[in-house]
């Protein structure tokens, strides 16, 4: 399958599946935007009633006290009028008979009056003067209870809030209205005048939830003086809201880890294919690679068999040097192989030894020499280490000494003959090991990631420099594995320098 169309299809299901996670997330907050709205208007509904009751309960209250406050004095009245015609009864047998029925006959006058005017109201009786004059009664009557009416709610509005309300009823009628609205949560409330100052708390009261407070003003059309505000909140109100959404949270989350998998799937896809391209450029190029000295051992064979060849010592110095140096390559060629076969595995066995590091990397530098002479280049030692004597795998810190001034040779400038310093010194209980060229140098964007699998830096229009990114990559692996550390310093144009750290062995 072709790189594109990977691509294309991998863009294909993260767009679909991103857009399957913004819908859900969107229906989720359309779901809780309707859970708030229904819930809030269903407990402003029920303040709005409750605040309602309450201005009908009071002035029922002050009506049923005001009639009986009139009932007495009325009673009272009536009694005095009963002793004054007493003492007169000898006198006026007539005219007392009538003050005392007089305020009976007009207590009956007016009940009749009003019950005969509803009846009459309905009834077919065609007597336009009597009715005119029931019709009068009724609204002088009218006009005398809105007066009562508005001397009591005057009185009323005088009175301090916390007189007017009772709050033991106030509790009970929330608790019912909530229930009859499906609201069967705990509840906490509290009364305030209209500037702010508190009149009364429920017993239990509590804050938790406080941010969320639903109000109402109560006695509204007292003036604003003399306004008051019911405040209730509900501590489970949030997990109350965001629990109609519980059953979409286990489909949030499948499809969470369905785009995390397929996002590490991707990246498997692509790095897999990257290796297998590595792998098919390594294969082709090794087999060139290898030709090459395979042929040149085979014609210098060859030449030694021939007996003209076998008379002069000089050619067979000069074949024999020729075969080392091609045997030299073809090891440095197996030993890539060995490097990508231990990417493969992750894993790199070591045969740790005691080991005098100058006299390694001196071997190395007079192996390393010939190629460096060919390049028009030189090689400078300063192996200075006093304490030499390090616990490393030979033929992998020979490798990573190799790699090092590998790319030194690859990545010289070709204007300025290529000088490559190698140095040794002791840092407390470590060894340092410097491999330093005055080549082409590496940008600072590219140096933190040299040391990164497959990560070649970029070399301008030049095609002559092979690799895999794997030299570098496996030079850190390998440091680390010996419990050391490696970093580069570099100057575009100038050079660079690696220095390697290997602990030395503890007494």
């Amino acid at each position: 399958m072709k790189k594109r169309t990977i691509i294309i299809l991998g863009l294909i299901m993260g767009i679909s599946f991103i857009s399957l996670l913004v819908m859900q997330m969107h229906y989720v907050d359309d779901v809780v935007e309707m859970r708030r709205q229904h819930f809030e208007e269903s407990v402003s509904r029920v303040l709005k009633v409750v605040a309602h009751d309450m201005e009908l309960h009071e002035t029922a209250q002050f009506l049923v006290e005001g009639a009986n406050q009139q009932e007495d004095e009325e009673s009272e009245g009536f009694i005095s009028d009963q002793q004054d015609s007493a003492n007169d009864r000898e006198d006026t047998d007539a005219d007392s008979a009538n003050e005392v029925t007089e305020p009976v006959h007009t207590v009956a006058t007016e009940t009749f009056s009003r019950e005969y005017y509803t009846k009459r109201s309905h009834s077919n009786l065609a007597n336009p003067s009597q009715e005119a004059k029931i019709r009068e009664r009724y609204y002088h009557e009218k006009d005398l209870v809105d007066e009562v009416v508005l001397s009591i709610l005057q009185s009323s509005s005088d009175r301090p809030l916390e007189d007017r309300i009772d709050f033991n009823r106030l509790d009970q009628q929330l608790k019912a209205m909530f229930t009859d609205n499906d609201i069967l949560l705990n509840y906490h409330f509290s009364v305030y005048t209209n500037n702010g100052a508190l009149i009364y708390r429920c017993k239990d009261y509590d804050e938790t939830g406080s941010e969320y407070l639903f109000k109402q003003t109560i006695f509204r059309n007292d003036p604003v003086e003399r306004m008051g505000v019911l405040a209730v909140h509900f501590p489970e109100y949030s997990s109350y809201v965001y629990r109609s959404i519980s059953f979409l949270i286990p489909s949030i989350v499948f499809t969470i880890i369905l785009l995390i998998t397929f996002i590490i799937t991707m990246i498997l896809v692509f790095r897999q294919k990257r290796l297998s391209e590595v792998k098919n450029d390594f294969v082709n190029n090794m087999t060139h690679e290898f030709k090459t000295p395979i042929s040149t051992i085979s014609l210098a064979a060859q030449m030694l068999s021939d007996e003209a060849v076998a008379k002069s010592p000089r050619m067979l110095k000069r074949l024999s040097d020729t075969i080392n140096d091609e045997t030299k390559r073809l090891r440095f060629q197996v030993e890539k192989v060995l490097q990508l076969s231990m990417y493969e595995n992750q894993t790199a066995k070591f045969n740790l030894v005691e080991i005098n590091a100058n006299e390694l990397i001196s071997g190395v530098i007079h192996t390393f020499a010939l190629k460096v002479e060919k390049n028009g280049g030189k090689i400078v030692s300063h192996l200075e280490a006093e304490d030499p004597i390090v616990m490393i795998d030979e033929m992998h810190f020979t490798n990573v000494i190799f790699n090092l001034m590998d790319n030194a040779v690859k990545y010289k400038r070709k204007d300025v003959q290529l000088e490559l310093t190698v140095s040794t010194w002791n840092d407390g209980n470590n060894l340092c090991v410097s491999i330093q060229d005055n080549g082409i140098g590496i940008k600072k964007e590219d140096l933190k990631r040299i040391f990164d699998k497959f990560y070649r830096v970029h070399t301008g229009n030049r095609h002559d420099v092979k690799g895999f990114g794997l030299g570098l990559a496996y030079v850190k692996k390998i440091i680390n594995d010996h419990k050391g550390t490696v970093h580069a310093e570099s100057e575009l144009g100038i050079g660079t320098k690696f220095i390697i750290k290997i602990p030395l062995i503890n007494d």
